[in-house]
């Protein structure tokens, strides 16, 4: 088991297309790029696929950067958003870590 990454990114409330996501997109990557960060996802109230896209551009920014990603509380339906579009592999690699 590896070691607990300690930067934890909690973004909250609703992260959807009609809503401001760039803020929270750049603070992931912003992040990213100074190390290992665990994205938790347990404050979300509302997410779509949105989401999902944000996931995959935090993945290709932490291998990018050499660093580590966690995903934590991915909810159900963002679960079930990933398995439709084919890429529910990528985010469980992301997330493998965080079990």
């Amino acid at each position: 088991m590896s070691a607990s990454i300690a930067e934890v990114f909690r973004p909250e409330g609703a992260l959807t297309i009609l809503g401001r996501v760039e803020p929270v997109l750049e603070e992931g990557r912003r992040r990213l790029a100074a190390g290992d960060v665990s994205i938790d996802l347990s404050a979300l109230v509302e997410a779509d696929s949105v989401v999902v896209a944000m996931l995959l551009d935090w993945q290709r920014a932490a291998r990018r950067a050499g660093h580590r990603l966690e995903i934590r509380a991915l909810p159900d339906g963002l679960q079930s958003l990933a398995d439709l579009y084919g890429v529910d592999g990528l985010l469980a690699a992301a997330g493998e870590e965080a079990r």
